[in-house]
């Protein structure tokens, strides 16, 4: 069995261990600087979070993933309570997956003066598609990513990378945008989204569908994929005939279908409808299964 990471829960901890992996790795350099790479999640770890740890791994000396549950993402207290917390299995994903440290703080650490006034706001950018959904939910998502990015900068002098999954794709474009407007010495990496067997994306949602819902969100996957061909073929992108999927499985109440520009997220121009596609888009959907969200997201142009 591989060996766990090293579980820090103050920012003291996580400093002293990233200090003395960083030390050993630099003596292997020639150059004297090493790298370190920080994976946040919020735990309920599965194979998708695995996929970026070992992105981190690849890439850097020291790999660091938090696992904070982080209360300004929810809107409801029920939902926050809802949200599985499975440390001990997930120390055991990290540790297969070649985490060096595993930083998993308490609410007090990150907030110890209670929930923050002031916050990082999302902008424009925040509040459409799952923002608009969702209202707040971006502000507190940044608030914490940027709290997770300062408390994982390297403890000596190193190379600085984060690691975040394609699947939350909205994110990782504010990510993106927040790093580059308030100038984060870090290296964003988006890594690619990862899907189950049957074709669903990975989400620690997945675990409360009933098997008959699961079956009826596979129709997610499946209109991503028929505007994804279309697009490879160069043909015009059918939305009505993708909306018209989603909308012929009952226990799916969609909330966006969107293609949208992989960047700025701005909605592409309705010709992409009515003449062969060209470049590069993001197509985007949200729906409800049962009392479950999920999200899902395929490129189009690659």
């Amino acid at each position: 069995m591989s060996t766990r990471p090293h579980l820090a829960t103050t920012q003291a901890e996580l400093k002293e261990a990233s200090a003395e992996l960083l030390r050993t790795a630099a003596g292997r350099h020639r150059s004297g600087r090493a790298s370190q790479g920080l994976v946040p999640t919020m735990g309920a770890l599965h194979a998708g979070h695995a996929a970026l740890v070992r992105a981190a791994r690849a890439a850097n000396d020291v790999v660091v993933a938090s696992i904070f549950v982080n209360p300004l993402q929810f809107g409801e207290a029920a939902d926050l309570d809802r949200y599985p917390r499975t440390l001990e299995a997930d120390l055991d994903v990290l540790a297969a997956a070649g985490a060096d440290i595993a930083f998993a703080p308490a609410v007090e650490e990150v907030y110890p003066g209670g929930e923050p006034l002031v916050r990082v706001c999302a902008g424009a950018l925040g509040e459409k598609l799952e923002g608009a959904s969702r209202p707040g939910h971006f502000d507190g998502a940044l608030t914490v990513v940027a709290k997770l990015l300062h408390y994982g900068l390297p403890a000596l002098p190193a190379d600085y990378r984060a690691y975040f999954g394609q699947k939350d794709a909205q994110q990782l474009a504010l990510v993106r945008r927040m790093v580059a407007d308030l100038d984060f010495p870090v290296e964003i990496v988006g890594v690619p989204l990862v899907r189950d067997a049957d074709g669903l994306a990975l989400s620690s949602r997945n675990r409360f569908l009933s098997a008959a819902e699961r079956e009826a969100a596979l129709v997610l996957p499946r209109s991503l994929h028929y505007l994804q061909g279309q697009a490879r073929r160069n043909e015009p992108l059918d939305i009505p005939g993708a909306l018209a999927m989603i909308a012929s499985v009952p226990q799916v109440q969609l909330d966006y279908l969107e293609v949208v520009d992989p960047d700025t997220l701005e909605p592409l121009a309705f010709n992409c409808q009515d003449t062969p596609f060209t470049g590069q888009a993001l197509a985007l959907v949200a729906a409800r299964v049962g009392k479950v969200r999920l999200i899902d997201n395929v490129r189009l142009g690659e």
